[in-house]
């Protein structure tokens, strides 16, 4: 599957991503149906940037699949975004109509042997060395060559970079497909 293609989910992750804050925010009802037929089970990150900026307003997802299928993920990750990412304060109402959301929704990552089977603008990254795991998203703004890409990774998972290529540690790459406001 191509990431370009979009997954037929009978849904917009962006607007069920968009209503689930709101009804978080005022406690309206969700209208967006869960198609009874839904099956997928995937991983899937929430993005929250300012309008004003294009600045990182929150993002919090799951590597692997965590609720029933992605229709829940979606509404719990969306929620966590907003709400839970340690780097931000709590989404407020006011807020809501000045931020732009995005959904990526995880494909299965794959382990690789070194860099070359990277390409920052269409695989996201996953490094692990013991219990420290970081990932980067594919296709970020301001990130423009896999070196960057794996280094920023590999800061988030607390690896030192001189250890990225040594025993111990795994590199993944995945892909997503990507639902943009």
């Amino acid at each position: 599957m191509k990431t370009k293609d979009k997954l037929k989910l009978g849904f917009d992750p962006v607007k069920l991503a968009r209503e689930s804050l709101r009804n978080s925010l005022s406690g309206d009802e969700i209208s967006i149906e869960k198609p009874e037929d839904l099956e997928l089970r995937a991983g899937c990150f929430v993005s929250l940037k300012t309008k004003a900026g294009n600045s990182l307003r929150g993002c919090i997802g799951t590597i692997e699949p965590t609720r029933e299928d992605i229709y829940e993920e979606i509404i719990c990750n969306a929620y966590n975004a907003a709400f839970c990412d340690p780097r931000f304060p709590e989404l407020k109402e006011e807020e809501l109509n000045n931020i732009i959301i995005s959904v990526d929704i995880m494909m299965p990552a794959e382990i690789v042997d070194g860099m070359e089977e990277l390409d920052h603008e269409k695989f996201g990254v996953i490094l692990e060395r013991g219990n420290k795991r970081g990932l980067l998203l594919p296709d970020l703004e301001g990130v423009d060559t896999v070196k960057d890409q794996i280094s920023i990774a590999a800061r988030k998972a607390g690896i030192s970079y001189n250890k990225i290529f040594a025993d111990g540690t795994n590199i993944y790459r995945f892909e997503v497909i990507r639902y943009k406001e």
